[in-house]
């Protein structure tokens, strides 16, 4: 077997490794999207479902229970500051359970300037102890390769800490979930500083989904990718990166290659952050692993 052959073969072991777990999402109001969940993936795959700042709970419950019906797993996004109060987050996870069984779910704190009730941070949601109590056993925790827009990383390191002690007191499980960014080495980046302080939670990376160049840029400016993206236009790379259907392989690839030769750096999946294209995603991916 040739060189160039044997590094082909060893890039789709890696690739396949990470891809073994791969998710997608959706947002209440897309029913073509739900539609092309059960259509395009496979029995028991999980499917975020965005909070979008106008959603109701009505809403969450709806789309998690047809997911449910179609198979597949939902994850709804679990926003603290939006939350009245206790009585409102005990009610919205009752349904959830009852109406839809779920068992996993992504707990945020939101960017809301000001809670509409006590609650505004993940923490506090998991500390009530009301997520285990009914049903949920898994949770997925945001992290920030190119930092967040309006709080410094130090705070995002002793928050991201603080949840991750309290999921484990809580007996949940944790798992990392990233933004999504354009270049490999804010990821990895961001996944030795969590290492190094001995934040051990596997690490599911967030990439952006096939999408129109118009498409990215705005969610992209919108969540504060600023970074990666301009790395990518100095290298000349932003056009052939963001035309329409571009996808996000090379970034796959490299972090995959990554993850092989540094197995503490402990990614383990992508999130395909879809724009309201999950059959690209889906489609995406699965050609990606044949």
């Amino acid at each position: 077997m040739t060189t160039a052959l044997m590094e082909r073969v060893d890039g789709r072991t890696a690739l396949r490794s990470l891809l073994g777990t791969w998710s997608t999402e959706l947002t209440t109001r897309d029913s073509k999207a739900l539609d092309d969940a059960r259509r395009t993936l496979a029995a028991g795959a999980e499917v975020f479902i965005a909070a979008l700042p106008n959603d109701t709970p009505d809403m969450t419950v709806a789309a998690a229970a047809r997911l449910r019906a179609a198979g597949l797993t939902p994850v709804p996004h679990i926003v603290a500051r939006r939350l009245p109060d206790l009585a409102a987050f005990d009610a919205l996870l009752a349904r959830l359970e009852a109406e839809a069984g779920i068992d996993r779910a992504l707990v945020l704190g939101g960017d809301r300037d000001r809670p509409v009730g006590p609650f505004h941070s993940a923490l506090q949601l998991i500390e009530t102890g009301l997520l285990q109590r009914r049903g949920v056993r898994r949770i997925f925790v945001s992290c920030y390769p190119e930092g967040h827009p309006r709080i410094p990383d130090e705070v995002l390191d002793d928050a991201r800490a603080a949840k991750l002690r309290a999921a484990e007191a809580a007996g949940l499980h944790a798992t990392l979930l990233s933004q999504f960014c354009f270049a490999p080495g804010p990821v990895l980046a961001l996944a030795e500083r969590m290492r190094a302080l001995g934040q051990t939670a596997p690490f599911r990376v967030g990439v952006a989904g096939p999408a129109r160049r118009a498409t990215l840029a705005r969610y992209a400016l919108t969540c504060g990718i600023g970074p990666s993206l301009r790395a990518l236009k100095a290298r000349g790379e932003l056009a052939r990166t963001m035309l329409a259907a571009e996808t996000p392989g090379t970034l796959l690839a490299a972090l995959a290659a990554a993850q092989a030769g540094r197995p503490a750096l402990g990614l383990e999946g992508a999130h395909f952050f879809t724009f309201g294209g999950l059959a690209r995603s889906a489609e995406f991916a699965r050609d990606l692993l044949a």
